[in-house]
């Protein structure tokens, strides 16, 4: 049983429209999980699963952008989690950064379009964290990428190709 179809489960309890949202909350299925669950299970118009999956893939994203960087100033304040951000940014900044500085929002919107394992918006926000793209960039970035990935999704569940068997 795939984690999609057991969250969908175990929120039938619910009404189909508050499942979807917060299945598209959750950081495991986003909205590759939602969608498929939505057209498959609860049988929802697309236009319908779309918007809702959308929506609550969106909902986590801007708490995200807004307390990242508090957090992880909090966390500093121990050593362990001080030399954890220290190697996480520098190794990051190292790795990457020419490649954040010369497409930067734009990447961003592409690694949270590709609907895989990994990306998406959870993902998109911490990375929007560790390159520093301003919050506002980010946002839109994130929510451009969103519903990009959701019309994926929406096409290769309709077309028969879904991502359920990923998840």
């Amino acid at each position: 049983m795939t984690l999609s179809i057991a969250l969908a489960e175990f929120l039938s309890s619910i009404p189909h429209w508050i499942a979807t949202i917060v299945i598209g909350m959750l950081p495991v299925s986003e909205l590759r999980g939602a969608i498929p669950v939505a057209l498959t299970i609860y049988e929802m118009s697309i236009p319908e699963a779309y918007f809702l999956a959308v929506i609550g893939n969106m909902i986590p994203v801007i708490p995200l952008l807004l307390y990242l960087e508090p957090v992880s100033d909090f966390l500093r304040r121990w050593r362990v989690w001080d030399i954890f951000f220290t190697w996480l940014f520098s190794k990051t900044y190292h790795n990457h950064n020419e490649r954040f500085e010369k497409y930067g929002t734009l990447a961003l919107t592409i690694f949270v379009a590709i609907p895989l394992p990994i990306t998406g918006a959870w993902t998109g926000c911490a990375a929007a964290f560790v390159f520093g793209i301003k919050t506002s960039h980010a946002l839109l970035a994130i929510f451009i990428g969103v519903l990009i990935s959701g019309i994926i999704v929406t096409v290769l569940t309709v077309t028969g190709i879904g991502l359920i068997e990923i998840i």
